[in-house]
């Protein structure tokens, strides 16, 4: 029914923002990647959306990527897997690595977003590894249990998930070894 919200950020919060336009202010919940993309208040955003409609329950969730959304479509057509789990997946890391990750069935990275354990890491990765296609995803897989190993070492050095998480987006997709991978996000962390 809506696709798209385009106007004001009016607010921003920790899991929403609202959206004026026309005279309305749209309560648009999300997940933190998109939010840290967002300008600040007082500028406009355009922002790709889903409209959650329940028995007791009429949300709106957007996403400044269209393939956000497409993926968040996907996990809340999962059975046990419902809007506030579906972002907490988007977080765990990009959209295409996320993909990757459940084409080649590492059921590990699901398991990270808060909500998800092993038994509905297994089920999203059932029910959507064939409904999802992404060209290269072995080779981002790879990039991804990369990732995974470098966010823990940075974090035991008292580095924050976050900052860890957008020095590894820095870093880009082409494949390099764990090690040059670590001493380049070593290299952004110490920028910031």
């Amino acid at each position: 029914m809506i696709y798209t919200v385009e106007g004001t950020l009016s607010r921003r919060e920790d899991h929403f923002l609202v959206v004026k336009t026309g005279g309305i202010g749209f309560k648009i919940f999300t997940n933190e990647r998109t939010l840290s993309r967002l300008p600040h208040e007082g500028n406009e955003v355009a922002l790709f959306c889903h409209l959650y409609v329940r028995e007791d329950q009429l949300d709106l969730y957007g996403f400044s990527e269209e393939g956000a959304l497409k993926l968040f479509e996907f996990l809340i057509s999962v059975s046990g897997v419902g809007p506030k789990t579906a972002l907490s997946v988007l977080d765990v890391d990009t959209v295409e690595h996320v993909m990757a990750a459940i084409i080649n069935k590492q059921t590990e990275v699901l398991a990270r977003a808060s909500g998800i354990g092993k038994k509905t890491a297994e089920r999203i990765v059932l029910e959507l590894n064939n409904r999802i296609a992404l060209p290269k995803a072995e080779a981002m897989g790879r990039v991804v249990s990369a990732n995974m190993e470098i966010e823990d070492a940075l974090s035991g050095l008292g580095y924050g998930r976050q900052e860890i998480r957008k020095a590894l987006e820095e870093l880009g997709p082409e494949e390099k070894t764990l090690e040059d991978r670590l001493r380049q996000a070593l290299r952004i962390l110490g920028k910031h």
